[in-house]
């Protein structure tokens, strides 16, 4: 009994070491928007005075899991689209940081970004656009067949930085999750959908700083070192007489034909066939070189360019999140933006709203698809029989300017006969 009595016990424990640690846990900006988001968000005037400026919609989108579940939609094709919201000042300086969104492209996106920034320090946020400096970028960027992948950009002393990893984003039509995982130990994970993409380092995976080693630039390759893998067979002999084989021999089936004259047509000879002897030009056997030492490589060394950035992953003063996109097709959604320093709130954040809509949001867009190819199919059944009307209808025409033409013919034939016949 009292083992089973302590049951209960350790999963209290348990439950109340799970909360601690979600209420210990910052959360600097979580934006859902739900009533009163256009409080919270600026729209930018870029763009503006071009008539280039895109306009946000609210919405949940044309197929969604919750229709009470909204966020901001690009609306407009061919325009700029620009808004940014402020939250409380902070470092992750010794902290985990953790960049999460989710997006969905309704437009069936050809080309265009649905990426995030992570702002520093004083912006004028009617004016961000393009130009705005940023710390982070991070989001999926797609644009035809070359380019489906997701961006991760450090911004240092003015310069961005792109990862040097190819992270495949998601291409299709329905929600997706993106999270930027980024620690003190200078580590990092992306995520889509809960699901670890790509992980790795700052110090290998960015050119944030010089390489710590470097190829020796002085080193040379010794002169006895031998990195010819295979050599010639000095064993391997050409046959005799090999190159005597002709490529091509007399076809000794062929015949003279009958009518042929050698006075008028010239002396008659047989045409050539390949020589099923011939083998080609000789070539040496090759073995494995003995001596061979593999690819000679030049040895690294410390460099001297390098300097050690402890805090290479922290920002001071991250303050604003915006959103800054060219769309040439609109129709991209974005919902559940959050900063924080805790990964397992981000995964629990992704469960509740992701993970409980994303089977009834595909159902949805299953049923809107198939409405879509009904109406398709109808409408091309009515093209087809709009031509077909349209093909009797130019039929009757012309079986009508054929009468047409042959009465004006045998009218103009009477006219011209002699009135004494």
């Amino acid at each position: 009994m009292a083992i089973w009595r302590s049951r209960p016990l350790v999963a209290a424990l348990a439950t109340l070491i799970a909360a601690a640690s979600i209420v210990s846990a910052d959360v600097y900006f979580e934006e859902r928007f739900d009533d009163g988001w256009e409080n919270r968000w600026i729209k930018s005037d870029w763009k503006k005075d071009e008539n280039m400026a895109g306009e946000w919609n609210y919405t949940s989108g044309k197929w969604t899991g919750d229709a009470e579940d909204k966020g901001i939609q690009t609306s407009e094709d061919y325009r700029f689209y620009a808004i940014s919201a402020e939250f409380p000042e902070f470092s992750n300086k010794d902290k985990t940081l953790v960049f999460q969104f989710s997006v969905k492209h309704e437009q069936k996106l050809d080309c265009g970004g649905g990426y995030i920034k992570l702002l520093s320090g004083e912006i004028d946020q009617k004016k961000f656009g393009g130009d705005t400096p940023y710390s982070i970028m991070f989001g999926p960027d797609i644009c035809g067949y070359s380019t489906k992948k997701v961006h991760a950009i450090f911004t240092r002393d003015g310069k961005n930085h792109l990862i040097k990893k190819e992270v495949a984003c998601e291409t299709d039509q329905l929600t997706h999750v993106y999270t930027f995982i980024v620690r003190p130990d200078a580590t990092y994970s992306i995520l889509i959908d809960n699901n670890e993409k790509q992980t790795g380092s700052l110090y290998s995976d960015w050119d944030i700083l010089p390489p710590k080693q470097i190829k020796d630039p002085d080193a040379k390759k010794p002169e006895d070192w031998d990195d010819k893998e295979y050599i010639p067979d000095p064993e391997d002999k050409k046959p005799e007489g090999y190159d005597d084989i002709p490529k091509e021999i007399p076809d000794t089936d062929a015949k003279k034909p009958e009518d042929w004259d050698d006075e008028e047509d010239g002396e008659w000879t047989a045409p050539t066939i390949p020589n099923p002897e011939y083998k080609g030009p000789w070539k040496q056997k090759k073995i494995k070189n003995p001596n061979y030492k593999g690819k000679w490589k030049a040895p690294l060394i410390d460099n001297p360019d390098f300097k050690d950035d402890p805090y290479i992953y922290a920002y001071p003063n991250l303050r604003y999140v915006g959103i800054e996109l060219w769309q040439v097709k609109s129709g991209t959604l974005f919902d559940n933006i959050l900063v924080s320093d805790d990964p397992e709130y981000a995964k629990k954040l992704v469960v509740e709203t992701w993970g409980k809509n994303k089977d009834a949001e595909k159902a949805a867009f299953d049923e809107a698809e198939k409405k879509k190819e009904e109406e398709e199919s109808k409408a091309d059944e009515s093209d087809v029989d709009a031509e077909d009307e349209d093909e009797a209808e130019d039929d009757a025409k012309s079986d009508s300017d054929a009468e047409d033409e042959k009465q004006t013919h045998v009218k103009f034939s009477l006219s011209r006969v002699p009135d004494e016949l």
